[in-house]
């Protein structure tokens, strides 16, 4: 805060000035409820655990028909795990929208044996610019003026 004067001369009055720097951390107010346990997120997680009962129900279910010898259901033996997995990932995105991993990106590389192609592009490039800048300076033109026109 810092203390200013107004157009009247009267001090006192505050004037506040919030930089990125000093941005209140955001808390929930107290008595309000977490997004974890909101009616909304209490639906989600009974429909969470009603299909996961489902999941292990159809497994077990399976896994039977399969060892009777069934050679189809082991197909859904495997099926059914992996929905539930998927269920689960499901819940965990609609209680936490936009939460993503973020990975660093790395800076797109050139394969060795393209490395002699890429320079030799590198250095034609420089020259290039350098042959511009001389011509532009001869005929005394500024850098963008000039619209090239290759059709004529």
């Amino acid at each position: 805060m810092h203390r200013a004067a107004n157009d009247d001369g009267v001090r006192g009055q505050y004037i506040r000035y919030v930089s990125d720097a000093e941005k209140v951390p955001e808390q929930p107010a107290k008595g309000a409820k977490s997004p974890l346990l909101g009616a909304a997120a209490m639906k989600t997680h009974l429909t969470l655990v009603i299909g996961l009962a489902l999941c292990v129900a159809a497994f077990w279910f399976e896994l039977g028909r399969a060892e009777g010898g069934n050679e189809l259901s082991w197909a859904y033996v495997f099926e059914w795990p992996l929905l539930a997995i998927f269920a689960v990932y499901m819940w965990w995105k609609l209680l936490h929208p936009g939460f993503t991993i973020r990975r660093v990106r790395e800076k797109p590389t050139v394969a060795p044996e393209y490395e002699g192609m890429l320079h030799a592009w590198q250095d034609e490039v420089r020259k290039l610019e350098l042959n511009r800048r001389t011509e532009e300076a001869a005929t005394g033109q500024k850098t963008g003026d000039a619209v090239a026109l290759d059709d004529e």
